[in-house]
């Protein structure tokens, strides 16, 4: 207790003594057994009352012990039971536990992992993917405050997550190694490289990555099979020089919608692992190719500069054609770049009932395009202006970043006035003579169920050009036009319900489903319950699950289905909407795609971390290692405390109680 505090006690003793006698025995008559019995009770209330504003404490020092923490880390993998090392992995774990020295020295604490890290409750061998890097740095930061070692039960294959070969940690790593150690020879697809989308009776390029582990030259055949059939195959051949190979081939799309494939490559002799000789992958193919006109009255470079940027993307084909050829099919194309139109576009503009997109310049007839009633007139004078771009960051008809259009030589138009008739949105204002203004440069125009747009000014072929030399590719422009393209050439209507669903799934992975809704004014609508109906083809079963809405979209996670090929149906509940498709399970597991357990990358990590690696047939070595190492010890730890000499709670009643008894003898002998 500090002296002060003892200071205000004494003088609280002597200010409540003083107090009591003054009122009872000073210049005061009665029954002095009486008067002393009501000094005792003034004294002792007052005291209490005096003791409640001090408020004393004293300190307290309490010492703790701090073992160090020993993690114990059990890989929770379908490769333990693959490899079958599920009692040897119980009998490590149960002598840890058992081991009395280890029990005194450390602070056990087992944890089991897989794709995640958990305190064991049971060990299934179940989790379909291991992730040993986030397993370890997760029980690091843990006990980063105390002593800790880690001992890492596991085969050493890692299918997720970061290499914990070159994990960094201050931390010692004791690995033991569960599984077959002898090497095997064994060949396997470790990559397969593939578009999502390809267009029909195109061809779509297939690249597989193929690693043979082995100390013979060996010979096998690749191939890739389509609903049975054999689509492509070649003989290879391996080596210890020669172990990888890259295949790659074009295959045929010839049937419109998923397909499904199968790359495999044969068994070679004495291999024991063959989960890991075939993937299955694939392909929409895709029967929507856009055909563009381009129809003009004269040449133009604009005209192959726009065709260029255009069939850059694989979904358009592009024409170009003059007004004065006779033989213009112009049914058999779906948009329509109208260049520099004049009267001659008279016939143009009756037969076409698509949208389009008009580019004007120094030939263009404005009068013509005003009396067209398009949506847009310009009141021209015989005078031509060079107008720069500004882009306009409020552009919302659809989404497309500044690629430096302010940036870009100026085009060529006759000067005049712009005004609009109908809905418009402008993506590029004009800048001429050095003032910027808000009149269009390229606009959009919707007009019930059509849109088209108006660029206005000729050399675009300039912006292409100034684009290349700035990005060293015509890419970026080329995905500007095609945004513009892929707006007006698409009259298909904003679904209200999407989907996002995976076309093939591995048998081990998990089944993410998400749906995104929006109302009759396309704003996500929170409001909705949605059914995912998942039917298996080949049985005919289903499964029915509600969402979940997370944030905004709605999810549904699938478990527990065999492989195969599913259907799926997404309804939202009492609303004729709904969105269907497939996927198909294939019964690949990556778990099983190890032959051996990867010894050599835990003796690389325990060699890192000052550890030891160990085998099962050794680990009382390993609990002899941790029970003699002298890094490891427990720590005491003092902390001192202040706590309230009083409850201040019970003082302030007994005070309260001896006032009010006072009182009443006081009352009672007259004294009041």
């Amino acid at each position: 207790m500090e002296s002060i505090t003892i200071i205000y006690i004494v003088l609280a003793v002597l200010f409540s003594t003083a107090i009591a006698f003054f009122q009872y025995f000073y210049k005061t008559k009665g029954n002095p057994k009486i008067n002393i019995l009501l000094f005792g009770l003034k004294f002792i209330s007052l005291f209490l009352l005096f003791l409640l504003f001090i408020n004393p404490k004293i300190k307290t020092i309490e010492t703790t012990n701090s073992k160090p923490v020993l993690n114990v880390l059990v890989d929770n993998s379908l490769s333990t039971k693959y490899f079958k090392q599920e009692a040897t992995v119980a009998t490590i774990l149960k002598e840890i536990k058992n081991n009395k020295e280890i029990q005194h020295k450390f602070d056990v604490q087992p944890f089991s992992f897989g794709n995640q890290v958990s305190v064991i409750d049971s060990l299934l061998f179940n989790e379909p993917q291991t992730d040993i890097y986030s397993a370890i740095t997760s029980v690091n930061e843990l006990y980063k405050n105390r002593l800790n070692a880690t001992v890492l039960i596991t085969d050493g294959n890692q299918t997720k997550g970061n290499d914990y070969e070159f994990l960094n940690s201050k931390n010692k790593i004791f690995p033991v190694v569960v599984g077959d150690t002898t090497q095997y020879q064994d060949i396997e697809i470790t990559q397969l490289n593939v578009n999502k989308y390809s267009y029909i009776e195109n061809k779509f390029p297939v690249e597989t990555l193929l690693y043979y582990k082995g100390d013979e030259k060996i010979t096998t055949t690749f191939s890739i099979t389509h609903q049975g059939k054999k689509v492509f195959s070649k003989k290879l051949e391996f080596s210890p020089s020669k172990p990888t190979q890259t295949i790659s081939t074009n295959i045929l799309a010839a049937k419109k919608g998923i397909q499904y494939y199968t790359a495999t490559v044969s068994k070679i002799k004495e291999e024991k692992n063959t989960k890991n000789n075939s993937k299955s992958f694939s392909v929409e193919i895709i029967d929507e190719q856009t055909k563009v006109l381009i129809l003009s009255s004269f040449l133009h470079p604009d005209l192959g500069a726009l065709k260029k940027a255009i069939v850059s993307n694989k979904q358009r084909k592009v024409d170009i054609a003059l007004l004065k050829d006779k033989n213009i099919n112009y049914n058999a194309y779906q948009f329509y770049i109208l260049y520099q139109p004049n009267s001659s576009f008279k016939q143009v503009f009756e037969k076409i009932n698509s949208n389009y997109l008009i580019v004007s310049g120094t030939k263009t007839d404005w009068n013509f395009l005003n009396a067209e009633n398009i949506g847009i007139t310009k009141k021209v004078i015989n005078q031509t202006e060079d107008y720069q771009a500004i882009y306009n960051d409020a552009f919302l008809t659809f989404l497309q970043k500044d690629i430096g259009f302010n940036d870009f030589p100026p085009l060529l138009d006759k000067f005049g006035e712009v005004q609009f008739k109908g809905k418009q949105q402008t993506l590029l204002y004009q800048k001429f003579a050095g003032v910027s203004t808000t009149q269009p440069l390229l606009t959009t125009i919707e007009n019930n169920s059509k849109k088209h747009a108006v660029l206005l000014g000729e050399g675009i072929w300039k912006w292409r050009a100034a684009s290349f030399l700035k990005e060293q590719s015509f890419e970026v422009f080329d995905a500007f036009l095609a945004n513009l393209v892929q707006y007006l050439a698409s009259n298909k209507k904003r679904k209200r319900l999407t989907v996002n669903c995976a076309p093939i799934y591995p048998s081990d992975a998990s089944i993410n489903i998400a749906a995104f809704y929006v109302d009759k004014n396309y704003l996500f609508d929170n409001r909705a319950s949605l059914e995912l109906t998942v039917t298996n083809d080949a049985l005919k079963q289903q499964k029915i699950i509600p969402f979940s809405l997370v944030n905004n979209s709605y999810q549904v996670s699938v478990a527990n289905l065999t492989s195969g090929n599913y259907s799926y149906k997404v309804s939202v509940v009492n609303q004729n909407i709904h969105s269907v498709g497939k996927f198909k399970i294939t019964d690949y597991q990556i778990e099983e795609q190890f032959t051996n357990a990867n010894y050599k990358k835990l003796n690389s990590l325990a060699l890192k971390t000052n550890g030891k690696l160990f085998y099962p047939t050794n680990i009382n070595n390993l609990l002899s290692e941790l029970s003699n190492d002298k890094s490891y010890y427990t720590v005491q730890k003092s902390i001192t405390k202040k706590q309230n000499l009083i409850d201040w709670k019970w003082i302030l009643f007994l005070s309260i109680v001896l006032f009010s008894l006072e009182w009443f003898i006081r009352k009672y002998y007259g004294k009041i």
